[in-house]
């Protein structure tokens, strides 16, 4: 018996770096997995993964910023995989400039993917919860919105607030047996990370930088996520809501590219 067996999870972002490392991680691991993302290509390529490895996997073209194709991608979740038992809400975005360099239409896509998308998922599958009385959500934040990042004001902004609408999330539904935590990422070599190295001017520089600051010597890797995703969607951290985990090493500046 798997930890996830007749589980249904979604993990939105599942194409990516983090995402998809913590779909496969679910798929071995008993759950029947939906990968939700904006690149269908990239949500099949994980999907296809997880059952290649003997797993229960279906790809989900879905933009969280739309509540019509959150709707839809949820409702085609439950009619293929069954009820949905964990959402990890993992998709997130980002541009690399001091605040006083963005322009309000920057502020409207960060905040519509990194907080607003979360919402709508949120919403989406938070009545059937309910209805149940089960649910696990995990959220994906950042350690950019417990100390701050240069270079990030409105996604720090974002992740800041997902973390104080997890913690109230988590009190209105307690009595409905759903638990909402919180994971924050440090710096962890994604696809995002790269995107900051490159707006950094000198990426070799600021990674060696970064190694330096670093006790263990390397920054993140998408693999290093997952085992405190899968222990807040467990029966383990049954009585464990509301709380925010730092997966992170310390550094001397913090940032919060995680993808």
């Amino acid at each position: 018996m798997k930890r996830f067996d007749n589980r249904t999870v979604v993990v939105t972002g599942g194409g990516g770096g983090i995402g998809g490392a913590t779909c496969k991680r679910f798929g071995a691991e008993g759950a029947r997995v939906a990968v939700f993302d904006l690149n269908l290509d990239a949500a099949q390529a994980v999907a296809a993964a997880i059952r290649a490895e003997g797993g229960q996997a279906q790809a989900h073209r879905c933009d969280i910023t739309d509540r019509a194709s959150v709707d839809a991608a949820a409702a085609d979740t439950e009619a293929r995989l069954g009820p949905i038992d964990v959402l990890v809400n993992n998709a997130g975005w980002d541009v690399f400039k001091p605040f006083v360099k963005t322009e309000p239409a920057a502020w409207d896509k960060l905040i519509a993917i990194n907080l607003t998308g979360a919402l709508h998922m949120h919403h989406a599958v938070l009545p059937g919860m309910a209805a149940r009385k089960r649910g696990r959500i995990v959220n994906i934040a950042s350690d950019a919105a417990r100390v701050g990042s240069s270079g990030e004001a409105v996604y720090a902004a974002c992740k800041g607030g997902l973390v104080a609408f997890s913690k109230t999330i988590a009190r209105e539904h307690a009595r409905h047996g759903i638990t909402v935590n919180v994971v924050c990422p440090g710096p962890t070599d994604t696809a995002l990370f790269a995107q900051y190295k490159e707006g950094a001017g000198n990426p070799d520089k600021l990674m060696e930088a970064f190694t330096r600051s670093i006790p263990l010597g390397r920054i993140g890797r998408p693999d290093d996520l997952p085992g405190a995703i899968l222990f807040f969607a467990s029966d383990d951290a049954a009585y464990v809501t509301g709380q925010v985990l730092s997966v992170s090493e310390p550094v001397k500046h913090s940032i919060g590219a995680e993808g």
